[in-house]
């Protein structure tokens, strides 16, 4: 029987907020959450495990008993996705280590890439010590920065190592950023930090995000 190398000995779960539709819920709307693990034998996923949830009624100690049981399903699964993230349970799950991904559509649609942007991530940390280039200043508080080139130079590093930092702490005013596809944390981040964010495809597999904060017009 054949095996996947890249899966093999591996334990990989994704938890995903779903709708009756099967689409991804918000987090702040009652939904079914499923647990999806990696097949090693094929790479495949499978759903082990599921569980009606909703946290937008009751009482604040009922809502944190909610959120408790939440995390008891989940048990050793960090990776969350959901439509929309906010409320006490996006807070809760950053608090407790999850790595909350913001995305539209089904399972089958994202859950190899979300995987995937993990796994370069934890290679990228894992990787020899490098400096991982800053946005280049063109203008007075007006910045760009191609991922597509970073990635190039070092094969492996996320879109997170390389942007998310500065997204969270830099002063400006306009950010753009060249990437082959729009990062899904992008989004939820800047709504994080009250940014605006735009996108635009330029090309065939070429994009242009734009982030500029709510008080400053684009």
């Amino acid at each position: 029987m054949y095996k996947c190398e890249a899966c093999e000995g591996k334990n990989k779960e994704v938890a995903v907020i779903l709708d009756n539709e099967g689409y991804t819920s918000k987090l702040t709307e009652p939904g079914i959450v499923t647990v999806y693990e990696q097949n090693r034998e094929n790479c495949s996923w499978q759903p082990v495990r599921e569980k009606g949830f909703s946290a937008d009624a009751g009482s604040l100690v009922e809502i944190r008993q909610k959120i408790s049981g939440l995390m008891d399903f989940l048990g050793g699964c960090r990776v969350f996705v959901a439509k929309a993230a906010s409320g006490a349970v996006f807070f809760e799950l950053q608090k407790s280590g999850f790595s909350v991904w913001e995305i539209t559509g089904r399972p089958a649609e994202f859950l190899d890439g979300v995987i995937e942007e993990e796994e370069a991530e934890v290679k990228a940390g894992n990787s020899p010590v490098f400096v991982i280039p800053e946005p280049l200043e063109i203008s007075p508080k007006n910045y760009t920065i191609s991922i597509k080139e970073v990635q190039g130079k070092v094969p492996g590093i996320s879109s997170k190592k390389i942007l998310q930092h500065f997204i969270r702490t830099g002063d400006f005013e306009r950010l753009e950023v060249v990437c082959d596809h729009v990062p899904p944390w992008i989004k939820l981040d800047a709504v994080m930090t009250g940014l605006n964010c735009e996108s635009e495809k330029t090309g065939p597999g070429d994009y242009l995000v734009v982030l500029t904060p709510k008080a400053v017009k684009s």
